[in-house]
């Protein structure tokens, strides 16, 4: 895989080694290599980070895994430390067998389903029979906030629940002030999931598709305290017009002032909890600058632009990307996170495609490659992980008739991208630490 560091690859060549960086980051973010990385069991001692767990002093030890990765990582969890564990695994597919001592859950994603309120009200009524003598494991992954999911107040019926859901999602808020309005409307998000397994002793492992600064941000930290109060709530539904947007169940309660506080972080149903991030986005760029520092580049990691919308981000990576040009002849510039489209006539793509398409016009004819992609193997509404680009795609596309401006109008990057050969197709990887971008120049 090596170049020498005074040879230019071809730019073919160069496509490839940056598409095996990818599947290098897809190995190293697998649930899998993460609990190799992280968990031990010897003689019945579970070792978590730093913390020690015998297994066989507790009076029951009971799993609680959700989201996305659910049933892979108890899958991880008997692999490392034995088929000793019963639990409830809630994800919104099921697999092709299930795991003996688990009740299992088809939950809802994006929005929660029937299941997803039975797979809570199970979890809290489970949780509430342990005791001090109880060791819980939280597995969490991403799409939990939906597939878990018990309305703080009986009053709120599942539709007007998932009427509440897309409100949010639409309102423009951004996702720490959504989370901070989920947390307080449920009965097991914000903490109340910990509250709710008190006295017993807990850990978290969390493989998390949230920023790696905002780890209660993962399925809207069930077993984390919030730091987010009532009173930001009422000030957040104003701020975005939402009281009208509600169903009357849920605006009522912000009407009267009567949101029930989450759990902050003095609650002593935290002081025998504990909490570690397994895979994080980090893991994802972390795995590319190995790779790239020992095929002779530069290395620069820069997630400045998590969560812009993609024009800007595309500007900003290309520019300093240049910049360290300066210092290199041959540089990798590694942005982790999450770019935003605002699609209005969408066609078939997602936020990666159309991120890489807008990087091919300003990287026409230059010695650049530029990939994009989700490690949850999954883009928009297409059927890649993302795209790959370089100084040829332009002129290639114009020979097969492809106009790119039209395509990123029409948000539909895909079809494009299918007939260069230069989308990333991994098929769904059932996990998800976020999305990478990986810009070269030589």
């Amino acid at each position: 895989m090596s170049q020498s560091a005074d040879s230019a690859p071809p730019v073919a060549s160069l496509r490839s080694l940056v598409r095996q960086w990818f599947r290098h980051v897809l190995e190293q973010a697998s649930v899998e290599k993460a609990f190799t990385r992280h968990i031990e069991c010897e003689r019945g001692v579970m070792r978590v980070g730093d913390d020690l767990y015998d297994l066989n002093s507790y009076g029951r030890v009971f799993a609680v895994s959700i989201g996305k990765a659910a049933h892979t990582l108890v899958e991880a969890l008997e692999h490392r430390a034995g088929s000793r564990f019963e639990g409830i695994i809630a994800s919104s597919t099921q697999p092709a067998s299930q795991l003996r001592g688990f009740r299992y859950f088809q939950s809802g994603h994006p929005t929660p389903n029937a299941d997803s309120v039975r797979a809570a009200e199970a979890m809290l009524k489970s949780l509430t029979a342990q005791n001090a003598a109880s060791l819980v494991i939280f597995l969490l992954s991403g799409g939990g906030s939906s597939m878990a999911e018990k309305p703080i107040d009986d009053e709120i019926s599942l539709a007007d629940l998932i009427a509440t859901y897309r409100a949010l999602v639409h309102s423009g808020a951004p996702i720490g002030e959504i989370n901070a309005i989920r947390k307080h409307l449920s009965a097991i998000k914000g903490g109340r999931l910990a509250l709710a397994a008190s006295p017993a002793r807990q850990v978290s492992l969390l493989v998390s598709d949230v920023p790696d600064n905002t780890p209660d941000a993962l399925a809207s930290g069930p077993t984390m305290a919030d730091s987010s109060s009532a009173e930001d709530c009422y000030a957040i539904a104003a701020k975005y017009g939402l009281l009208k947007k509600f169903p009357a169940s849920v605006s009522e309660l912000f009407h009267r002032h009567v949101l029930e506080e989450t759990p902050k972080s003095d609650d002593p149903a935290f002081h025998n909890a504990r909490w570690w991030t397994i895979l994080s986005n980090q893991t994802a760029t972390d795995s590319v600058a190995e790779v790239a520092k020992r095929d002779g580049f530069m290395v620069e990691v820069d997630n400045r632009c998590d969560d812009w919308d993609y024009a800007p981000a595309a500007d900003y990576l290309l520019n300093k990307l240049q910049q360290l040009r300066q210092k290199s002849e041959r540089v990798c510039l590694i942005s982790g996170g999450e770019v935003t489209v605002q699609v209005s006539d969408g066609g078939v793509g997602g936020r990666n495609q159309q991120f890489a398409l807008a990087c091919a016009e300003k990287i026409k004819d230059q010695k650049i490659t530029v990939l994009s992609a989700g490690t949850d193997g999954i883009d928009g509404n297409s059927t890649a992980a993302g795209a790959i680009v370089d100084g040829s795609t332009v002129q290639r596309a114009q020979e097969k008739g492809l106009d790119i401006q039209s395509t990123l109008a029409k948000f539909d990057a895909y079809p494009l991208f299918e007939s260069l050969g230069d989308a990333i197709v991994t098929g769904p990887t059932g996990n998800n630490v976020r999305d990478i971008r990986i810009l070269v120049a030589y």
